[in-house]
């Protein structure tokens, strides 16, 4: 059975305060529950405590959840990857989720500018608990430049801008050949850090205005890994 203790701490980590002063994250179902295996402190269900339904954010709750490590990553992670996946102030959890999940499937690793939280339920949950394998770090857009400067690679922005480059089979055999930084805003906000970089975009139907964020970057991603490894 929770003690009243563990459900005043599991109930704070659906903040991101909560999250931040423990170093704990709340992980809902059972598949992300695995994924997180290696992190996880304890699990509980609706026979540990009958307040289980008010413990958990999923309006459809699974019958389990737990609490968890967040994981802790160094720039040396991010910088073990050929390609690096800038978000600049992308504040959907759904969306963050989403590219947390590219980034496993396509050998990538994340830098969150201002972003939604990576440890909040609802992103590891539309991240299918894939956050727990993928080399973070979150910075402000203060500290982003100096964080390029160091990182020292080719930077793309994902984005439509005049005299952009079209994402196609010719310019990403080109891209590939070299390990990047892709930086890629929200839809509303666009790119907002002041970093210089060769401006990329997809190519769409103009009855679409654009692309989801995810989407965008999906594409892309797919093209650089298959060129990477060829």
């Amino acid at each position: 059975m929770l003690t009243k203790k563990q459900e005043k701490l599991i109930r704070s980590l659906s903040t991101v305060k909560g999250r931040q002063e423990s170093g704990l994250c709340l992980v809902e179902g059972r598949k992300n529950i695995e994924m997180a295996s290696r992190h996880i402190l304890y699990t509980f269900t609706d026979k540990d405590t009958k307040n289980f339904k008010s413990l958990v954010t999923a309006k459809t709750p699974q019958n389990i959840a737990g609490v968890a490590k967040i994981p802790e990553w160094c720039v040396e992670d991010i910088a073990k990857f050929s390609l690096v996946v800038l978000l600049d102030g992308v504040q959907d959890p759904g969306n963050v989720g989403t590219i947390f999940r590219l980034c496993l499937g396509f050998d990538a690793s994340v830098v969150l500018v201002e972003s939604a939280d990576p440890a909040s339920p609802k992103v590891i949950r539309s991240s299918a608990g894939t956050m727990f394998h993928v080399p973070y770090i979150k910075i402000n857009r203060k500290q982003a430049e100096e964080f390029l400067q160091d990182l020292n690679r080719r930077i793309y922005r994902l984005e439509r801008a005049e005299g952009s480059l079209i994402c196609n089979f010719d310019t990403m055999k080109a891209i590939s050949k070299d390990k990047i930084v892709l930086i890629a805003g929200s839809e509303g906000s666009g790119i907002m850090i002041d970093v210089k970089g060769e401006s990329i975009s997809i190519l769409h139907s103009p009855k679409l205005e654009s692309l989801n964020v995810s989407v965008a970057l999906g594409i892309f991603m797919n093209f650089y890994y298959l060129y990477r490894q060829s």
